[in-house]
């Protein structure tokens, strides 16, 4: 059996602004963006004003990955956290630096790219809507 997994990002009303930062900054590609406001109306359950324009979905190809956002519903609890950080590793260490800097605009660095005893490259960078990702080139495996 085969199955996917894939992060699904949630914010606090800031998910178009995310999803057209991380685009840009990861070099992806949007394949959708839905808000609550395209979809049908239902008179049994009107959406409330500061609703229409969240957004319920949105789908950006990196690679071969997937991430997901979607915002939170107005009312419901939001609550940023590092309970998950999303792991990149570009190939070329030139890309691992465009890569760092753009989301470093904004954000912060938790671990400067540096050598590494597994990486010739790596850091840690929390962006500014406060995701955390770690920034990885592939090393050379020990031979075991």
């Amino acid at each position: 059996m085969s199955i996917t997994l894939n992060p699904y990002l949630n914010f606090d009303g800031t998910t178009k602004e995310a999803v057209y930062f991380y685009e840009k900054a990861l070099g992806g590609k949007l394949i959708n963006i839905t808000t609550f406001g395209d979809m049908p109306a239902d008179p049994n359950h009107p959406l409330p004003e500061g609703a229409k324009d969240r957004v319920m979905h949105a789908h950006l190809k990196v690679g071969d990955a997937d991430l997901m956002f979607s915002d939170t519903f107005p009312g419901m609890p939001f609550q940023p956290g590092d309970t998950v950080q999303i792991a990149i590793h570009p190939k070329e260490e030139a890309r691992a630096r465009e890569i760092f800097a753009a989301l470093e605009d904004g954000g912060r660095v938790v671990m400067p790219l540096q050598k590494t005893d597994w990486s010739p490259l790596y850091g840690i960078v929390k962006d500014k809507f406060g995701v955390t990702f770690q920034v990885n080139v592939p090393g050379e495996q020990p031979q075991q």
